[in-house]
């Protein structure tokens, strides 16, 4: 189906979705990078004889780590991976069918 969307409306939308992109990548970043920093500190609370028992580090256990890892590990496929699941073919038809069904105008008669 051929949509009525001009070049300018589809540049804007496509505009919208890469800058959506970008800021999920710069939160993922930054909790990648968070999730680093705890992780360097909990090995090094299990495994040498370091005094690490003050607020955040106390309680940081096994089931914590499991937990946040596959929370990193599930933000990561949704990002990097997804595209290979799902690919640019189907994000262009759930667009375009997307945007037909907004712009779409149903008379009853």
């Amino acid at each position: 189906m051929e949509t009525n969307l001009s070049n300018d409306q589809e540049e804007v939308i496509l505009k919208d979705l890469a800058t959506k992109k970008v800021i999920q990548l710069k939160y993922f970043y930054k909790h990648l990078f968070v999730y680093a920093i705890a992780m360097i500190l909990f090995l090094l609370k299990e495994y040498t004889n370091l005094p690490l028992q003050f607020f955040p580090i106390k309680y940081l256990n096994w089931v914590v780590v499991i937990i946040w890892s596959a929370v990193i590990v599930g933000s990561a496929i949704d990002l990097f991976a997804s595209y290979k699941i799902f690919g640019h073919e189907w994000e262009e038809r759930k667009l375009r069918s997307i945007l037909e069904k907004k712009y779409k105008k149903q008379k009853w008669e």
